[in-house]
């Protein structure tokens, strides 16, 4: 339960997990804190890395030189065994004894094991070195990372019930809810059938259960801007002609390509080219249409949308928020350390005393227009951060400023005096 206490408090407000960045002034006196720990945490995974490339180092010296110790041991073997062969294949008699004991003789003048004792001694201590410092650098203690809130176990059943069934392993959906004896959070299991029987259908080219859902939605798709149908009628097109020939292909073209000609004439137009190159459509300017590629993205389009119009994200908010909590917590764990070693709590802050950087992945935000110029934000003009907690375009902080990035301003939402040179950008 962990991961869900972590995310309450990276997304405290946001039940479809997105990341909200707010901060008092009080906050900023940690931030050359956190600037420490994050240094001190790139320090110690490169100590680790060097540590766990010298154990690798040693564990193919150790190895290749045993091998190389194999490999002259049973030269010796081989050429005695070919000495006794030889003796018996003719007519003079030798004695096996003094080979055997030439060879004993020899392979106690290589003295094998003394050229093994080295590396394997040296192999033995780094990885006896390694382990602890594994355990010195990763506190498996994680529970101080997390505040104690009280989650509603209907809705958490609900939200592992709904990941299963989203990840197509329906056995252990059906599984869990029987066990936790949540019979509502089964509703999601149908939808998600049917998006993996379209999926499954697709991946041997039988387009009716995919084409059979994009008709009956073929209002809320086009209400989505998806071109989906038509797509799928375009694949089914290229398949018949190449199985059944010219005659077939345009008898489906006319049954199905006229709703569409006026969005889509340029690509109909280039499917009526292929008719001309029937038999040999792969020797032809439009071989690409038979690119496997094509039947992978639909796929994926299917999903995506098939979740949009359920309502869903297409990934598993289940598994976005495990990812963005594992990719948060060291930061948290050092906080820990860092905020008890000062005999400092966090537990009863109302927000996080220092900002979780998170990859792009897992930055979601709606539009936003800014308070003071009232433009919409935009990739020229994006939101950004105050050190005060609240938000502005990017313009208008240059407009305050000055354009000068070390000048103060009054934010215009409080009296708190911030800098441009501090401000931190938001991602929509």
């Amino acid at each position: 339960m962990f991961v869900f206490h972590i995310i309450a408090e990276i997304f405290p407000n946001c039940p479809s997990i997105k990341k909200s960045l707010q901060f008092s002034p009080r906050t900023l006196l940690l931030l050359s804190g956190e600037v420490s720990i994050k240094f001190k945490i790139e320090m110690e995974l490169s100590t680790i890395k060097e540590a766990f490339d010298r154990v690798t180092k040693k564990q193919r010296l150790s190895f290749s030189k045993s091998q190389e110790i194999i490999e002259q041991i049973g030269q010796e073997i081989e050429q005695a065994l070919s000495r006794i062969q030889s003796a018996q294949d003719s007519a003079a008699p030798t004695d096996h004894k003094s080979v055997l004991d030439e060879l004993k003789m020899k392979l106690k003048e290589r003295a094998p094991l003394s050229h093994l004792e080295g590396p394997q001694k040296e192999l033995n201590i780094a990885l006896s070195k390694y382990p602890k410092l594994l355990e010195k650098s990763f506190n498996p203690d994680i529970s101080m990372a997390y505040r104690h809130v009280d989650f509603d176990i209907h809705t958490v059943n609900q939200i592992i019930a709904s990941h299963f069934y989203q990840e197509g392993q329906f056995d252990l959906g059906d599984l869990f809810v029987n066990e936790s004896k949540e019979p509502d959070a089964a509703v999601k299991k149908s939808p998600f059938l049917e998006m993996y029987q379209i999926v499954e259908g697709m991946k041997y080219r039988n387009l009716e259960p995919a084409l059979k859902w994009a008709t009956n939605n073929h209002e809320l798709l086009q209400q989505n801007g998806s071109n989906i149908e038509f797509k799928l009628y375009r694949l089914q097109f290229v398949e018949i002609l190449q199985k059944k020939g010219r005659d077939e292909a345009l008898k489906y073209a006319r049954a199905f390509f006229t709703p569409f000609a006026s969005n889509h004439m340029a690509e109909i137009q280039k499917l009526m080219a292929c008719l001309l190159w029937a038999e040999r459509l792969d020797s032809s300017p439009y071989a690409e249409l038979l690119s496997s590629i094509h039947w992978e993205k639909l796929a994926e389009e299917i999903t995506q949308q098939f979740c949009i119009l359920m309502g869903q994200s297409n990934e598993s908010p289940l598994g976005v928020t495990i990812a963005a909590g594992a990719q948060g917590l060291p930061t948290l764990l050092k906080l820990m350390n860092v905020m008890t070693g000062k005999k400092q709590e966090w537990q009863s802050m109302k927000q996080l005393p220092v900002p979780i950087d998170l990859d792009k992945d897992f930055q979601y935000h709606s539009i936003f227009v800014c308070p003071v110029s009232r433009d919409q934000a935009s990739d020229e003009n994006p939101p950004m951060l105050l050190s005060c907690g609240h938000v502005l375009c990017k313009q208008s902080i240059t407009k305050l400023s000055k354009n000068n990035s070390t000048r103060p301003f009054k934010c215009p939402y409080c009296p708190t005096e911030v800098e441009a040179g501090q401000c931190r950008q938001l991602y929509l």
